[in-house]
């Protein structure tokens, strides 16, 4: 389905704001259910880091995933929008003691762990409650994911995780910690992956893993893969839903699980990303010795992206009705040279008051958003709450 936009409708609100397209969203999770529903031990959790709204939350729960929460405060907005806590967990390479507390205190399903030291320190907090802390191993299998170096996690130098050649001691001291209950392995190489060959090379690398463990007597019943499945920025309207029978069909082929084991995922971008689009309005048409700008509401501040990444999201003219296709850099009101949305944009005629849309906003683009400039943030608009 391709999105709808109520032009009239949007252009009666204050901009810049997000749009959801919740009817895309559900689309999106119906895909995911049916076919992670093929094999029966496969558990998708939505990794909340690509969207946070409430609104958004709720109806990823009540379609019955699970989530997965880098921080306390995503942990509190989980809870709040109603996720089953034994469906909850809780990775990031820098917990602080309130935060493993808030986890502890919900008895959260698991806290993907990346280093002795953060292990001595849950360890520490669930004995002062008298209490077991549920525990997966975040291991980098050193997997290319080929995308983004910034997005890139899996690699012996990024720093997430515990490196292969450190597992096994970190295994041995797990043995003397008395309040930890190792009960998976969790793994997660990158984002906005695009091939499925790296999910090949980590289910193999998984494989090589578990064979190590077991000569040394260790036996678990989560293996945690992580997400990463990209999404198209360049045609959303013509691929809106990924490709996630590949994705699940490719775990399923190369991954040799043990008797009981169950799988579990942590999909974001791919959920929420297409479902969701920043809306703004053009402030001016400024002429260039040699090219044309439009200046819109929206800037950095609201879509980072671009800035931090070199990402381009789709820009489309909603307002406009001129067949005419002319040439523009479209950049925002913000005081950096990064300010700036897309170069050399093929738009219909524009003009001042026009409505915008940047597609393909709904992972880490309001989630991300800051008030630098001392802007205000921008709104969120729901689709079933206007149509």
């Amino acid at each position: 389905m391709r999105t709808k936009f109520p032009v009239e409708a949007l252009s009666k609100i204050q901009t810049p704001f997000y749009y959801y397209d919740t009817d895309m969203l559900q689309q999106t999770l119906d895909t995911v259910n049916s076919e992670a529903s093929k094999y029966n031990n496969y558990h998708v959790h939505y990794a909340v880091k690509a969207n946070a709204c409430q609104p958004i939350l709720k109806q990823i729960q009540a379609s019955g995933l699970g989530c997965d929460c880098v921080s306390g405060g995503e942990v509190k907005a989980c809870l709040e929008a109603g996720f089953d806590p034994k469906k909850i967990v809780f990775a990031g390479v820098g917990k602080a003691d309130w935060e493993i507390n808030v986890g502890l205190d919900a008895d959260i399903f698991c806290f993907n762990v990346e280093s002795i030291p953060e292990l001595e320190v849950i360890n520490e907090l669930a004995g002062d409650k008298n209490m077991k802390a549920r525990v997966a191993l975040r291991i980098n299998p050193n997997v290319d994911a080929h995308t983004h170096h910034y997005i890139t996690t899996g690699l012996n130098e990024n720093k997430f995780g515990i490196s292969l050649q450190q597992m096994e001691k970190v295994i041995d001291h797990i043995k003397q910690l008395k309040n930890i209950e190792l009960i998976g392995l969790h793994f997660h190489i990158g984002s906005q992956i695009l091939e499925i060959d790296p999910f090949e090379a980590l289910s193999i690398r998984v494989n090589e893993i578990q064979d190590l463990m077991e000569k040394n007597g260790i036996n678990i019943s989560v293996i945690n893969v992580g997400g990463g499945l990209g999404v198209d920025y360049v045609e959303p309207d013509t691929n809106p839903v990924p490709e996630f029978d590949k994705y699940f069909a490719t775990f399923n082929r190369y991954l040799n699980l043990r008797k009981g084991q169950q799988v579990h995922f942590e999909l974001g971008r791919s959920i929420v990303c297409q479902c969701g689009s920043l809306i703004t309005k053009v402030l001016y048409v400024k002429e260039g010795d040699n090219k044309k700008f439009v200046i819109v509401d929206a800037g950095m501040s609201d879509l980072i992206r671009p800035a931090l990444y070199e990402a381009h999201h789709v820009i489309q003219n909603l307002s406009s009705h001129s067949t005419k296709i002319e040439t523009y850099d479209v950049v925002g009101p913000i005081c950096e040279s990064s300010d700036c949305f897309g170069k050399e944009e093929q738009l219909p005629t524009t003009h001042r008051g026009d409505l915008m849309a940047l597609r393909s906003a709904g992972a880490y683009g309001q989630i991300m958003a800051c008030q630098y400039n001392c802007r205000a943030l921008p709104k969120d608009i729901y689709s079933k709450d206007i149509i």
